[in-house]
Protein backbone atom coordinates (compact mmCIF):
# COMPACT_ATOMS: atom_id res chain seq x y z
CA UNK A 1 0.00 0.00 0.00
CA UNK A 2 1.51 3.73 -0.75
CA UNK A 3 2.65 5.45 1.69
CA UNK A 4 0.70 8.85 1.28
CA UNK A 5 -3.06 6.04 1.96
CA UNK A 6 -1.05 5.00 5.68
CA UNK A 7 -0.70 8.93 6.67
CA UNK A 8 -4.07 9.04 8.21
CA UNK A 9 -4.10 5.79 10.21
CA UNK A 10 -0.46 6.72 11.42
CA UNK A 11 -1.69 9.79 12.21
CA UNK A 12 -4.55 8.72 14.21
CA UNK A 13 -2.53 5.86 15.75
CA UNK A 14 0.56 8.27 17.07
CA UNK A 15 -2.17 10.13 18.72
CA UNK A 16 -4.17 7.69 20.28
CA UNK A 17 -0.59 6.19 21.75
CA UNK A 18 1.18 9.21 22.62
CA UNK A 19 -2.40 10.46 25.01
CA UNK A 20 -2.21 7.02 26.66
CA UNK A 21 1.06 6.91 27.16
CA UNK A 22 1.49 10.14 29.02
CA UNK A 23 -1.83 9.63 31.27
CA UNK A 24 0.13 6.56 32.04
CA UNK A 25 3.20 8.12 32.88
CA UNK A 26 1.89 10.44 35.19
CA UNK A 27 -0.30 7.80 36.80
CA UNK A 28 2.39 5.17 37.61
CA UNK A 29 5.00 5.63 40.17
CA UNK A 30 5.98 4.87 44.16
CA UNK A 31 2.58 6.66 44.46
CA UNK A 32 -0.44 5.49 42.24
CA UNK A 33 -2.69 8.15 41.00
CA UNK A 34 -6.00 7.27 39.08
CA UNK A 35 -6.43 8.26 35.77
CA UNK A 36 -9.76 9.16 36.78
CA UNK A 37 -8.30 11.94 39.31
CA UNK A 38 -5.66 13.03 36.96
CA UNK A 39 -8.46 13.92 34.78
CA UNK A 40 -10.63 15.79 37.35
CA UNK A 41 -7.49 17.57 38.29
CA UNK A 42 -6.69 19.37 34.63
CA UNK A 43 -10.52 19.43 34.89
CA UNK A 44 -10.35 21.92 38.25
CA UNK A 45 -7.21 23.78 36.61
CA UNK A 46 -9.52 24.48 33.09
CA UNK A 47 -12.50 25.72 35.42
CA UNK A 48 -11.06 27.38 38.68
CA UNK A 49 -7.54 27.62 38.18
CA UNK A 50 -4.76 26.09 40.51
CA UNK A 51 -6.98 26.87 43.78
CA UNK A 52 -9.47 24.74 43.51
CA UNK A 53 -7.27 21.85 41.73
CA UNK A 54 -5.79 21.66 45.38
CA UNK A 55 -8.57 22.01 47.18
CA UNK A 56 -10.36 18.61 44.88
CA UNK A 57 -7.11 16.67 44.77
CA UNK A 58 -4.69 17.77 46.98
CA UNK A 59 -2.52 14.26 46.33
CA UNK A 60 -2.71 14.36 42.55
CA UNK A 61 -2.04 18.57 42.36
CA UNK A 62 1.20 17.59 44.57
CA UNK A 63 2.78 14.30 42.91
CA UNK A 64 1.81 15.73 39.33
CA UNK A 65 1.79 19.32 38.78
CA UNK A 66 5.55 19.52 40.54
CA UNK A 67 6.88 16.12 40.08
CA UNK A 68 5.45 14.05 37.21
CA UNK A 69 4.30 16.62 34.53
CA UNK A 70 7.66 18.83 34.58
CA UNK A 71 9.57 15.13 33.88
CA UNK A 72 6.94 14.45 31.29
CA UNK A 73 7.40 17.63 29.17
CA UNK A 74 11.25 17.06 29.96
CA UNK A 75 10.72 14.36 28.01
CA UNK A 76 8.89 15.33 25.50
CA UNK A 77 11.09 18.37 24.72
CA UNK A 78 14.33 16.13 24.72
CA UNK A 79 12.78 13.23 22.97
CA UNK A 80 11.00 15.02 20.37
CA UNK A 81 14.01 17.16 19.57
CA UNK A 82 16.71 14.37 19.70
CA UNK A 83 14.94 12.17 17.44
CA UNK A 84 14.16 15.64 15.17
CA UNK A 85 18.01 16.29 15.37
CA UNK A 86 18.90 12.52 13.83
CA UNK A 87 16.19 12.43 11.29
CA UNK A 88 17.82 16.01 9.85
CA UNK A 89 21.74 14.59 10.56
CA UNK A 90 20.44 11.32 8.50
CA UNK A 91 18.94 13.52 6.12
CA UNK A 92 21.86 15.74 5.56
CA UNK A 93 24.77 12.78 4.90
CA UNK A 94 22.67 10.67 3.49
CA UNK A 95 23.30 8.04 5.50
CA UNK A 96 20.36 5.84 7.85
CA UNK A 97 22.69 5.54 10.48
CA UNK A 98 23.99 8.89 11.00
CA UNK A 99 23.92 10.38 14.41
CA UNK A 100 24.07 14.20 16.17
CA UNK A 101 26.83 13.00 17.95
CA UNK A 102 28.80 13.34 14.57
CA UNK A 103 28.61 17.06 15.09
CA UNK A 104 30.86 17.11 18.02
CA UNK A 105 27.73 18.35 20.19
CA UNK A 106 28.01 15.89 22.93
CA UNK A 107 31.47 16.93 23.31
CA UNK A 108 30.90 20.38 23.68
CA UNK A 109 28.03 20.19 26.39
CA UNK A 110 30.14 17.40 28.46
CA UNK A 111 32.81 19.66 28.45
CA UNK A 112 30.88 22.67 29.17
CA UNK A 113 29.45 20.67 32.39
CA UNK A 114 32.84 20.14 33.35
CA UNK A 115 33.34 23.43 33.28
CA UNK A 116 30.64 24.33 34.91
CA UNK A 117 31.16 21.81 38.33
CA UNK A 118 35.16 22.50 38.57
CA UNK A 119 34.46 26.31 38.67
CA UNK A 120 31.67 25.52 41.46
CA UNK A 121 28.86 27.61 38.95
CA UNK A 122 26.75 24.29 39.01
CA UNK A 123 26.41 24.44 43.00
CA UNK A 124 25.02 28.33 42.47
CA UNK A 125 22.03 27.13 41.06
CA UNK A 126 19.68 24.78 38.56
CA UNK A 127 19.73 27.24 35.59
CA UNK A 128 23.77 27.44 35.49
CA UNK A 129 24.27 23.65 34.40
CA UNK A 130 22.28 23.67 31.42
CA UNK A 131 23.47 26.97 30.28
CA UNK A 132 26.65 25.92 30.11
CA UNK A 133 26.48 23.10 28.17
CA UNK A 134 24.30 24.91 25.45
CA UNK A 135 26.88 27.22 25.45
CA UNK A 136 29.91 24.64 25.12
CA UNK A 137 27.62 22.44 22.70
CA UNK A 138 27.06 25.88 20.62
CA UNK A 139 30.69 27.01 20.67
CA UNK A 140 31.99 22.94 19.84
CA UNK A 141 29.68 23.45 16.71
CA UNK A 142 30.42 26.69 15.47
CA UNK A 143 34.53 25.62 15.47
CA UNK A 144 33.49 22.77 13.86
CA UNK A 145 31.32 24.35 10.89
CA UNK A 146 34.21 26.95 10.49
CA UNK A 147 36.80 24.65 10.51
CA UNK A 148 35.09 22.16 7.80
CA UNK A 149 33.53 24.94 5.82
CA UNK A 150 36.92 25.82 4.25
CA UNK A 151 36.89 23.38 2.22
CA UNK A 152 33.24 23.51 0.07
CA UNK A 153 33.58 20.60 -1.92
CA UNK A 154 33.71 17.35 0.29
CA UNK A 155 32.03 19.90 3.45
CA UNK A 156 30.10 16.86 4.76
CA UNK A 157 33.04 14.85 4.79
CA UNK A 158 34.82 17.38 6.85
CA UNK A 159 32.15 18.25 9.22
CA UNK A 160 32.75 14.61 10.02
CA UNK A 161 36.24 14.44 10.20
CA UNK A 162 36.65 17.59 12.38
CA UNK A 163 33.65 16.56 15.05
CA UNK A 164 35.63 13.53 15.14
CA UNK A 165 38.93 15.73 15.88
CA UNK A 166 37.00 18.09 18.45
CA UNK A 167 35.60 15.64 20.22
CA UNK A 168 38.54 13.59 21.44
CA UNK A 169 40.59 17.12 21.74
CA UNK A 170 37.26 17.65 23.88
CA UNK A 171 37.39 14.55 25.65
CA UNK A 172 41.27 14.74 26.78
CA UNK A 173 40.71 18.50 27.88
CA UNK A 174 37.24 17.20 30.11
CA UNK A 175 39.24 14.42 31.86
CA UNK A 176 42.39 17.18 32.57
CA UNK A 177 39.45 19.42 34.25
CA UNK A 178 38.04 16.28 36.01
CA UNK A 179 41.92 15.36 37.54
CA UNK A 180 41.82 18.77 39.42
CA UNK A 181 38.36 18.02 40.60
CA UNK A 182 36.94 16.94 43.66
CA UNK A 183 35.57 14.20 44.83
CA UNK A 184 31.99 15.31 45.25
CA UNK A 185 32.22 17.29 41.65
CA UNK A 186 33.05 14.45 39.70
CA UNK A 187 30.34 12.61 41.26
CA UNK A 188 27.93 15.24 39.79
CA UNK A 189 29.58 15.13 36.05
CA UNK A 190 29.25 11.38 36.40
CA UNK A 191 26.13 11.47 37.69
CA UNK A 192 24.80 14.20 34.82
CA UNK A 193 26.84 12.14 32.03
CA UNK A 194 24.42 9.36 32.60
CA UNK A 195 21.04 11.29 31.02
CA UNK A 196 18.26 11.72 33.32
CA UNK A 197 14.96 13.11 33.56
CA UNK A 198 14.58 12.89 37.42
CA UNK A 199 14.89 16.20 39.00
CA UNK A 200 13.55 18.21 35.96
CA UNK A 201 11.35 21.80 37.22
CA UNK A 202 9.46 24.19 35.22
CA UNK A 203 12.09 26.36 35.85
CA UNK A 204 14.50 24.36 33.81
CA UNK A 205 12.01 24.02 30.77
CA UNK A 206 11.34 27.57 30.57
CA UNK A 207 13.82 28.72 28.01
CA UNK A 208 14.78 25.23 26.30
CA UNK A 209 11.02 25.32 25.44
CA UNK A 210 10.45 27.96 22.97
CA UNK A 211 13.62 27.55 21.14
CA UNK A 212 13.32 23.72 21.17
CA UNK A 213 9.39 24.88 19.52
CA UNK A 214 10.77 27.22 17.39
CA UNK A 215 13.31 25.21 15.77
CA UNK A 216 11.34 22.17 14.82
CA UNK A 217 8.55 24.31 13.13
CA UNK A 218 11.61 25.74 11.20
CA UNK A 219 13.22 22.09 10.33
CA UNK A 220 9.69 20.72 9.81
CA UNK A 221 9.94 23.41 6.55
CA UNK A 222 12.76 22.24 5.17
CA UNK A 223 11.66 18.84 4.54
CA UNK A 224 11.66 19.31 0.39
CA UNK A 225 15.53 20.93 0.83
CA UNK A 226 16.01 17.49 2.87
CA UNK A 227 13.97 15.55 -0.06
CA UNK A 228 16.28 17.67 -2.77
CA UNK A 229 19.54 16.97 -0.68
CA UNK A 230 18.81 12.89 -1.02
CA UNK A 231 18.97 13.35 -5.18
CA UNK A 232 22.40 14.49 -4.68
CA UNK A 233 24.37 17.91 -4.43
CA UNK A 234 23.71 18.41 -8.72
CA UNK A 235 20.58 17.38 -8.96
CA UNK A 236 19.37 19.75 -5.57
CA UNK A 237 21.71 22.73 -7.21
CA UNK A 238 20.09 22.14 -10.77
CA UNK A 239 16.39 22.79 -8.97
CA UNK A 240 17.69 25.66 -7.21
CA UNK A 241 18.43 24.71 -3.77
CA UNK A 242 21.36 26.94 -2.39
CA UNK A 243 23.17 23.70 -1.41
CA UNK A 244 25.77 25.98 0.95
CA UNK A 245 22.97 28.05 2.60
CA UNK A 246 20.93 24.96 3.38
CA UNK A 247 23.34 22.86 4.63
CA UNK A 248 24.43 25.72 7.15
CA UNK A 249 20.48 26.00 8.21
CA UNK A 250 20.06 22.38 8.74
CA UNK A 251 23.65 22.06 10.65
CA UNK A 252 22.07 24.83 13.45
CA UNK A 253 18.69 23.20 13.50
CA UNK A 254 20.56 19.69 14.27
CA UNK A 255 22.71 21.36 16.89
CA UNK A 256 20.20 23.81 18.42
CA UNK A 257 17.98 21.10 19.09
CA UNK A 258 20.67 18.48 20.50
CA UNK A 259 22.08 21.49 22.67
CA UNK A 260 18.74 22.07 24.06
CA UNK A 261 17.98 18.24 24.40
CA UNK A 262 21.29 18.31 26.62
CA UNK A 263 20.12 21.17 28.79
CA UNK A 264 16.88 19.83 29.16
CA UNK A 265 17.60 16.12 29.95
CA UNK A 266 21.67 15.37 29.70
CA UNK A 267 23.36 13.30 27.20
CA UNK A 268 21.05 10.40 26.26
CA UNK A 269 22.09 8.28 23.54
CA UNK A 270 20.94 6.23 21.07
CA UNK A 271 17.23 8.23 20.48
CA UNK A 272 18.61 10.43 17.52
CA UNK A 273 19.80 7.46 15.53
CA UNK A 274 17.96 4.63 16.31
CA UNK A 275 14.32 6.30 16.20
CA UNK A 276 14.53 8.01 12.78
CA UNK A 277 15.88 4.69 11.52
CA UNK A 278 12.95 2.91 13.16
CA UNK A 279 10.60 5.67 12.18
CA UNK A 280 11.60 5.46 8.34
CA UNK A 281 11.08 1.60 7.90
CA UNK A 282 7.35 2.79 8.92
CA UNK A 283 6.66 5.64 6.41
CA UNK A 284 9.27 5.67 3.87
CA UNK A 285 12.24 8.26 3.16
CA UNK A 286 10.09 11.51 2.62
CA UNK A 287 11.05 14.21 5.15
CA UNK A 288 7.30 15.44 5.15
CA UNK A 289 6.83 12.52 7.19
CA UNK A 290 9.82 11.19 8.95
CA UNK A 291 10.45 14.48 10.57
CA UNK A 292 7.36 14.71 11.87
CA UNK A 293 6.55 11.28 12.65
CA UNK A 294 10.33 11.15 14.35
CA UNK A 295 9.48 13.24 16.65
CA UNK A 296 6.27 11.81 17.89
CA UNK A 297 7.91 8.39 18.38
CA UNK A 298 10.81 10.00 20.05
CA UNK A 299 8.71 11.56 22.69
CA UNK A 300 6.91 8.29 23.11
CA UNK A 301 10.37 6.22 23.36
CA UNK A 302 11.70 8.25 25.66
CA UNK A 303 8.29 8.34 27.78
CA UNK A 304 8.30 4.58 27.72
CA UNK A 305 12.03 4.05 28.53
CA UNK A 306 11.83 6.58 31.62
CA UNK A 307 8.72 4.09 33.01
CA UNK A 308 10.36 0.92 32.39
CA UNK A 309 13.85 3.16 34.83
CA UNK A 310 11.25 3.96 37.43
CA UNK A 311 9.72 0.57 37.53
CA UNK A 312 12.35 -1.84 37.09
CA UNK A 313 14.28 -1.59 40.34
CA UNK A 314 11.10 0.68 42.20
CA UNK A 315 11.19 2.16 44.43
CA UNK A 316 14.66 3.35 43.47
CA UNK A 317 14.78 4.67 39.83
CA UNK A 318 17.46 3.54 37.00
CA UNK A 319 18.39 6.54 35.29
CA UNK A 320 16.98 6.65 31.55
CA UNK A 321 19.99 7.39 29.78
CA UNK A 322 21.20 3.77 30.80
CA UNK A 323 17.72 2.38 29.41
CA UNK A 324 18.11 4.20 26.15
CA UNK A 325 21.96 2.88 25.78
CA UNK A 326 20.97 -0.77 26.41
CA UNK A 327 17.78 -0.86 23.98
CA UNK A 328 19.77 1.00 21.74
CA UNK A 329 22.68 -1.25 21.85
CA UNK A 330 20.65 -4.54 21.47
CA UNK A 331 18.88 -3.11 18.68
CA UNK A 332 21.79 -2.47 16.51
CA UNK A 333 23.60 -5.55 17.89
CA UNK A 334 20.60 -7.32 15.96
CA UNK A 335 20.69 -4.85 13.05
CA UNK A 336 24.29 -6.18 12.65
CA UNK A 337 23.29 -9.79 12.62
CA UNK A 338 20.58 -9.09 10.76
CA UNK A 339 22.78 -7.64 8.02
CA UNK A 340 25.46 -10.35 8.77
CA UNK A 341 22.94 -12.86 7.48
CA UNK A 342 21.74 -11.13 4.51
CA UNK A 343 25.96 -10.94 3.49
CA UNK A 344 25.88 -7.17 2.94
CA UNK A 345 25.34 -3.73 4.93
CA UNK A 346 22.84 -2.47 2.16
Amino acid sequence: MPFYRLTSVQTLFSVLLFCGLFLLYLSLGAIHIPIVDILALFKAYLVGGSELALKEQPLASAVVVHIRLPRACAAILAGGALALAGACTQGLFKNPLASPDVLGVSAGSSFGAVVAIVTGYSFMGPMWLPIFTTVGALAAAAVIYTLASRHASTQILFLILTGLALSSLLGGARMGLLLMAQQYEMSQFVFWAMGGLDGSTWSQLIWPAPIIAIVSILLLRESRALNLLALGEESAHGMGLNIKQTRFKLLMFATLLTAMSIAVAGPIGFIGLMVPHLVRLIVGPRHEKLLPFSAVFGVIFLLVCDLIGRWVIAPNELKVGIITSFIGGCYFIGLIIRFQRKGSFV
